[in-house]
């Protein structure tokens, strides 16, 4: 099968960062669903992982962790899946990933493909919705309210791929208002057609602007990306007691005593923790990426998908992660199909 990975890692300007590989056909076993992957989507995950990790000698690693494709055979102890179906999903980052033609996945990490998308706008969603859904509703907790706290919730970087699906499950799932951050008119445009109520502009003091807003502290922040540039401005911004959730890498020293005179709680969130620990919640990922093809059946929420830069080759996956290192694409890349 054709699959594309990388033997060492380099910047995304070499030729061989990304290359070309044909490997055998993997074959289900246990749980395990074997894919034939239509569609992959690219995360900032996908770019962490080239830059910094070594596969071991003489062997590639494949990445990817979403993709939208067709099940071809199934494992032993598979119950909810069979040939044929339809499916979206993420995967697991201890795992070859998504980026070739067939893939492995367990059964209980897996959904049924939205019926009203294309395999290119599925495969945009998986790994931002896992992540969203997950952190406003077991890391926040925001159907539990922070006393004293205005009903709001703010999430930073509104209009990458995690914001743009964060926003429209807390429109759509809760009653908080919404206040995005976006630094470009562009962006701060698709952050407003997803739901958000207001739009703040994160290039600036980010406290002098929620500030501006006249509106009482959020008792929720989702912190997306850059929480180490923001950390003084969220422990500002906060309501005493209030809950933060954290999805990026910030740099080494993050100091954390400014939020503990208001008492506020940090939650990380991971959504490969349950697939990569075998965690007995697992199904959880299941039903959730259900529940989130259900509500975009109904016309409640929409995909993500930004830009399809074509099949899924070594080039136009150079490219894609080109894009999402300039820090400045919205929504998500997809790349559909093998070439002929």
């Amino acid at each position: 099968m054709r699959a594309i990975g990388f033997h060492t890692p380099q910047p995304i300007t070499s030729e061989t960062a990304l290359v070309d590989l044909e490997l055998p056909v993997p074959e289900a076993a246990g749980h395990d669903l074997l894919v034939e992957i239509k569609a992959i989507s690219v995360n900032p995950v996908d770019t962490k992982v080239r830059r910094n990790q070594t596969p071991p000698a003489g062997e590639a690693r494949i990445l990817g962790y979403d993709a939208a494709g067709v099940v071809k055979a199934v494992g032993p102890d598979v119950s909810l899946f069979k040939p044929g179906d339809e499916v979206y999903y993420a995967g697991a980052i201890n795992r070859p990933g998504t980026n070739a033609e067939y893939h492995l996945v367990d059964e209980r990490i897996v959904g049924l493909k939205p019926k009203t998308l294309s395999f290119a706008q599925a495969a945009a969603l998986p790994l931002t919705a896992i992540t969203a859904y997950e952190a406003l509703f077991d890391r926040l907790k925001v159907s539990d309210p922070v006393l004293g706290a205005g009903r709001s919730i703010l999430i930073t970087g509104g209009a990458g791929g995690v914001g743009s699906i964060a926003i429209q499950l807390a429109k759509e799932l809760t009653d908080l208002t919404v206040i995005a951050t976006a630094s470009r008119p562009e962006t701060a445009d698709w952050a407003k057609s997803l739901g958000a109520d207001h739009v703040i502009d994160h290039s600036k003091p980010l406290a002098q602007e929620f500030a501006a807003l006249g509106i009482d502290p959020p008792g929720f922040i989702f912190s997306v990306t850059h929480s180490g540039q923001h950390r003084l401005a969220m422990a500002e911004i906060v309501a005493p007691m209030g809950r933060i959730c954290l999805i990026d890498d910030f740099p080494e020293g993050f100091d954390i005593l400014a939020f503990k005179q208001k008492v506020v709680s940090l939650h990380w969130e991971f959504m490969f923790s349950r697939p990569v620990f075998q965690t007995p919640d697992m199904i959880e990922q299941h039903k959730l990426l259900t529940h989130v093809a259900e509500l975009i059946d109904a016309g409640k929420i929409r995909t993500t998908l930004d830009t399809v830069l074509g099949p899924i080759t070594a080039e136009n996956l150079r490219e894609a992660h080109r894009l999402i290192e300039s820090n400045r694409t919205r929504g998500k890349i997809v790349l559909e199909g093998f070439p002929a």
